[in-house]
């Protein structure tokens, strides 16, 4: 049981408890590749290479396109998120305990497979830096930096597909607010300004989503542009919950528990962008 249940007691907060500045889950599993129904330690992530069209001569063999085949290996680990309630404490209080904590746990996880997909997007080794570009780590997200990766993808023959996603800090999605091309609806359409509903938004045929977890490495933050494609994400055992009683404790044990994993599938279809903050 967590030594400071007593906080949650109605002599000390009011009766409704607020998961606080907590995401509400995984954010970024929808926007990469993934597989279910994992058996086994690892997985294989499959990546064809470009094909290259030929003519044929007459009455000639049809030219083969000679594709290259790699594997991207994805190793699987388990995660739990475990807590303790206390049978009495539970009449201290007026909301549902149990719940709360499975909720909490649950969302713990799903923080843990962001954590994971954006681990296997540090691994990406393309960057869009360059002084030509007008790109420095001194400065934060700016238009030629967003605009230097979105040509580093067309020029890598990235897909242009409705898959392509960028994610960015906080901080970050202030940064694009300034651009009046990402914030202005003369520019992007009024069905896409970014204060419509949820904190997502199209530009420049992606999907720009803000992340709180992505990595901070000394003043600067790692943000990315990506397909979905890219990253493989596997999955052998989704989120589950199992509330059992300990009657030695007299007290509730919730477990929360899954196990998944991620890879990098293409550097070719992920670019990093540096954003001093």
């Amino acid at each position: 049981m967590s030594a400071t249940i007593d906080q949650a007691f109605v002599t000390q907060f009011q009766a409704e408890v607020h998961e606080a500045y907590q995401r509400q889950g995984s954010k970024l599993r929808p926007t990469v590749r993934a597989k279910t129904g994992i058996k086994g330690a690892s997985t294989i992530f499959p990546k064809v290479g470009k094909g290259t069209a030929a003519a044929k001569p007459r009455n000639g063999s049809v030219p083969v396109m000679n594709l290259e085949y790699t594997n991207a290996e994805c190793f699987l680990s388990d995660y739990y998120a475990g807590e303790w309630i206390d049978r009495l404490d539970e009449l201290k209080t007026n909301i549902d305990e149990r719940t709360v904590v499975a909720s909490a746990g649950a969302y713990a996880l799903g923080r843990k497979t962001d954590e994971l997909i954006i681990a296997a997007l540090d691994t990406a080794t393309r960057e869009a830096l360059g002084t030509a570009a007008g790109t420095t780590d001194t400065d934060g997200l700016t238009k030629a930096k967003v605009l230097l990766a979105f040509e580093m993808m067309g020029e890598a023959d990235v897909p242009d597909d409705g898959n392509r996603f960028a994610i960015v800090g906080w901080k970050q999605w202030s940064d694009l607010l300034q651009i009046e091309e990402f914030a202005n609806t003369q520019y992007v359409g009024d069905a896409d300004l970014p204060w419509k509903g949820t904190q997502a938004k199209r530009w420049l045929g992606a999907t720009w989503m803000p992340h709180s977890g992505l990595t901070k490495n000394g003043n600067l933050r790692y943000c990315y542009f990506y397909h979905r494609t890219a990253i493989g994400h596997a999955v052998a055992q989704d989120v589950v919950t199992d509330i059992t009683w300990h009657g030695d404790r007299a007290a509730y044990f919730v477990n929360n528990m899954m196990s998944q994993g991620s890879v990098l599938v293409d550097d070719l279809g992920v670019v990093r962008m540096r954003a001093y903050e």
